[in-house]
């Protein structure tokens, strides 16, 4: 016998009674027990039943009987498509979901669906994943990031999934810094003469003008890596005068991105320029000489937080990342708290 449910529009939910709570909740984890045998269900949740054929209708207050075209026309609720999309799809994997709220689960991630691992449903009290949900047009503030997972559906009803966690990078370099090089400022870039050879070699700093025939070499550094050099006294130039120098060169983005390459040294990590890759920076985790250099490991892009994505823009970025063995990194930097960092590692995701 096939059931029936009705839409108590004021609760927002589809009431659903005969042996609804052994049928569905109990066996296949859709919505969460009432009284009795009676269980309440999402509209997300309604509506894959009516799709599947397990739930014959949803009567609405008026009395009209709701079969599975006429319910989602009515798309109850914001991105009901694109949600209703996604639950289905993951069905299809084998997980059960939850809409991220109570009484559906407790303690409730902040998120659009709770997703149980295979095998689990929202009795067993254990979350696989965290997920948003969204349109590949709406954007992605980064003030709403959470870990998790971001489902991002497509004008074609695809969808594309991206784990999304906190991910502060962390190495091992740790090269001494010479004092009071001699160096002069140039336009763009700084020239570092007769440096040690473990300013290079070891600490991975500035180009070999010589490239790669030189005994002694002497180094062209970036406006960054100057300006981190010149505060710590490791060159004869006026850390003032250098940074003045980036922010005349690239406008806000220099204190911005010296404060990324700043954390990024402090934590161990050597950052070199990432733009054939169209990021800020690459970073190489454990430099111990560059002759016997590794593959850098991290994309960082840096942002301010009070930043905007399109969901277009991140799916490019961690496609470029994945496509050359990397890990995309957003350093959300927050101008207004002393340049405090989040640091969030965005990849694909096969659920």
């Amino acid at each position: 016998m096939t059931l029936e449910g009705r839409f108590d529009e004021a609760a927002g939910v589809i009431r659903v009674g005969a042996d609804a709570r052994q049928r569905y909740h109990d066996s296949r984890g859709y919505g969460y027990p009432l009284t009795g045998n009676e269980i309440a269900l999402a509209p997300v949740e309604a509506a894959h039943l009516l799709f599947r054929g397990d739930l014959e209708a949803v009567i609405d207050d008026g009395g009209e009987r709701l079969d599975f075209r006429s319910f989602v026309a009515r798309e109850p609720g914001d991105d009901f498509g694109v949600r209703f999309l996604v639950y289905a799809d993951l069905r299809s994997r084998g997980f059960y979901l939850s809409p991220a709220a109570e009484p559906w689960v407790t303690d409730p991630p902040e998120a659009d669906f709770a997703v149980f691992p295979r095998g689990k449903g929202p009795r067993d009290g254990e979350v696989e994943y965290a997920l948003q949900v969204v349109g590949e047009r709406t954007d992605v503030n980064a003030t709403d990031l959470e870990a998790g997972v971001l489902a991002v559906v497509d004008e074609e009803s695809e969808i594309t999934y991206f784990e999304v966690s906190r991910r502060a990078p962390d190495g091992t370099t740790d090269a001494p810094l010479p004092e009071n090089c001699g160096a002069d400022l140039l336009a763009d870039r700084v020239v570092v003469w007769e440096p040690p050879l473990s300013l290079y070699e070891e600490a991975f700093f500035g180009q070999p003008l010589e490239g790669r025939e030189y005994d002694r070499p002497t180094l062209q550094c970036s406006l960054l890596e100057a300006t981190y050099l010149a505060e710590r006294g490791a060159l004869e130039l006026d850390p003032d005068a250098v940074r003045d120098r980036g922010r005349e060169v690239e406008g806000e983005r220099f204190d911005r991105r010296l404060a990324v390459y700043t954390a990024l040294r402090e934590r161990d990590v050597v950052p070199k320029t990432g733009y054939k890759f169209g990021a800020d920076f690459r970073t190489y985790a454990n430099v111990e000489t560059v002759d016997e250099l590794d593959h850098s490991e991290l994309l960082v892009r840096v942002h301010p937080t009070t930043s905007v994505f399109e969901p277009r823009d991140l799916a490019l970025d961690v496609r470029l990342a994945h496509g050359v063995r990397k890990t995309m990194v957003f350093a959300l930097v927050d101008d207004a708290a002393d340049g405090d960092i989040e640091w969030w590692s965005i990849e694909r995701l096969t659920p």
